[in-house]
């Protein structure tokens, strides 16, 4: 007899900030310094801190090196879109319409923005 009982919303949603750790390790070279998950609605809303390495702090100090850490970020990331899409529907059982993302060089902070189909609240 299975003594599994379905996870609670706080449950997965720490799972996902494990699953998003463990992305930014091996996509991105470094994990974050903190990552925050809420589930709202039909999104899933990521909030990582410290996610600049020393040699990109250094880059930020010129407009043209922000751009540059941006744009590279933002295409590793885009890379990881089908792992990110297996990621949103084996934690939380729903299918992923749409990933939005943008970081800040200053504060060294990515929010990211998942879009599902149906509701996350159950």
């Amino acid at each position: 007899m299975s003594d599994a009982r379905p996870r609670t919303r706080g449950e997965r949603e720490a799972e996902f900030t494990r699953a998003m750790i463990q992305l930014e390790k091996d996509y991105l070279g470094r994990g974050p310094e903190d990552v925050r998950t809420v589930f709202v609605l039909d999104m899933v809303v990521v909030r990582l801190r410290g996610i600049l390495t020393r040699a990109e702090i250094k880059l930020c100090e010129t407009p043209e090196g922000s751009t540059l850490v941006k744009e590279t970020r933002r295409r590793l990331f885009e890379s990881a879109r089908d792992i990110i899409a297996e990621m949103v529907s084996s934690i939380t059982g729903a299918k992923m319409v749409s990933l939005h993302t943008d970081m800040s060089t200053r504060t060294g902070e990515r929010v990211v923005v998942i879009t599902v189909e149906g509701s996350l609240d159950s």
